[in-house]
């Protein structure tokens, strides 16, 4: 049987479903498509699905071009009969949070989708990140009451390891990491990878591995919450956090430059983390790095918001008229990524100081609905006589295609939480 799959992936002649038409999958099935594989991608968003089936990208910065790829001889799909088709099965669902706790229910959901549709002879990866064990705890134990596993199927673990905005083009140039529930399973997962990626790293286990990304994200997460630390402090001392760090990175060894900004967004480093934290509690442990750096990149919002009020000479008792212009809604620059922004944080905040506000993003321009806010407005155009309009402009997303120089000569007030701009009597840092 796995000489069978080592024939077949060498031919390229076997079938591979994708659960998870998102910012993982999604990128993940063109790199397939594009080395000639057939490809079944899956998602139980039916709006999503109707969009792919018209060769229509919906993420701005994936090309329709690139979606068609995919059809050249696969499809998208809600329909997970077809998993019954598929030689491997990659699961590239989200893993929120539910009451800052792991919430597994799309991993867990997916399984009872597809679990009907399994046959003998498939190989089922992971890449959704999760705490160490999921892997095993989650899809081994439900496997092997009706596989042998390592035998008549295989399972593995590959952490996912793409940037939004930054690196879906060449995903294949990133070092994958790929691990097995047993040799077999290593040895066909590694197979199957390195006909896509350039370098693969095989982890000894699992839970390796599933730690392994956790331990990145978390990297991230803790150095930027330290950045934002020192960031209030200059501050407070009256420097230019932005200045230091030029001055700091110039060292060639034994510091590695975060920058500082509004908080932190997407899934990888407010989410990831907690993960962990969550699963080492289990055993007794309790990471205070994790919780620490939550807590400052949160409160680097309320340290915006002071000095939104500042600047205003707002107070909560009194009728206030002022108004502001956020600049940049996603959660980092020049992407439609909404997932966890500090601006939807920070416009959350405005709501319950009713202070008003508009909002101008080139990627995001209307229908913004999340599981915690609803935006009924459309992002306005940037120009002399809008930016005049506003009291105060506070820039979140430094989009490379904002007009810097004329916001900087149009605008009444700055508050610049991502460092375009030189500190003066217009220009304040936060």
């Amino acid at each position: 049987m796995i000489k069978n799959l080592y024939n077949s992936v060498n031919k390229s002649n076997v079938t591979i479903g994708v659960i998870g038409l998102g910012y993982v999958g999604l990128p993940l099935s063109i790199l397939f498509a594009k080395k000639k594989f057939k490809v079944i991608g899956f998602d139980i968003d039916k709006k999503k699905i109707q969009i792919l089936n018209k060769s229509k990208s919906y993420i701005k910065r994936i090309s329709d071009q690139e979606i068609n790829k995919i059809y050249h001889r696969g499809f998208c799909t809600n329909n997970f009969s077809f998993i019954k088709n598929c030689d491997f099965i990659i699961i590239c669902v989200p893993t929120p949070l539910k009451k800052n706790k792991p919430n597994l229910e799309y991993i867990t959901s997916t399984f009872s989708n597809i679990k009907s549709y399994l046959r003998e002879g498939q190989v089922l990866i992971l890449e959704s990140t999760s705490y160490p064990g999921t892997t095993r705890e989650i899809l081994s134990k439900n496997l092997s009451k009706r596989f042998n596993l390592g035998e008549n199927f295989f399972l593995g673990f590959s952490s996912e390891r793409i940037d939004p905005g930054s690196n879906e083009k060449f995903i294949q140039k990133i070092p994958k990491v790929v691990s097995g529930y047993s040799k077999n399973c290593l040895k066909i997962v590694h197979h199957f990878y390195k006909k896509f990626f350039d370098q693969i790293v095989q982890a000894k286990s699992l839970e390796i591995a599933e730690f392994s990304k956790l331990v990145e994200n978390i990297y991230r997460a803790v150095n930027i919450g330290f950045i934002n630390e020192m960031k209030i402090v200059a501050d407070k001392m009256n420097l230019d956090i932005y200045e230091i760090l030029k001055v700091a990175k110039t060292k060639p060894f034994g510091f590695n430059v975060f920058e500082p900004g509004p908080g932190v967004g997407g899934h990888c480093i407010p989410i990831d983390p907690n993960y962990l934290h969550w699963k080492a509690k289990k055993y007794g442990i309790e990471p205070k790095f994790i919780k620490l750096s939550e807590k400052i990149n949160t409160n680097v919002l309320k340290f915006i918001l002071l000095k939104i009020k500042s600047v205003l000479k707002f107070k909560k008792s009194k009728k206030n008229n002022k108004k502001i212009l956020i600049l940049g809604l996603a959660y980092k620059k020049n992407v439609d990524d909404l997932r966890e922004s500090a601006s939807l944080k920070l416009i959350d905040y405005l709501n319950k100081f009713r202070i008003r506000y508009e909002f101008s993003d080139p990627f995001i321009k209307t229908n913004i609905v999340t599981r915690d806010l609803i935006i009924k407005k459309k992002s306005i155009k940037i120009t002399p006589i809008n930016l005049k309009r506003f009291d105060l402009v506070v820039l979140m997303t430094d989009h490379d295609i904002f007009d810097y120089k004329m916001i900087y000569k149009f605008s009444n007030k700055i508050i610049d939480c991502r460092g375009r701009y030189q500190v003066d009597n217009k220009v304040i840092r936060a």
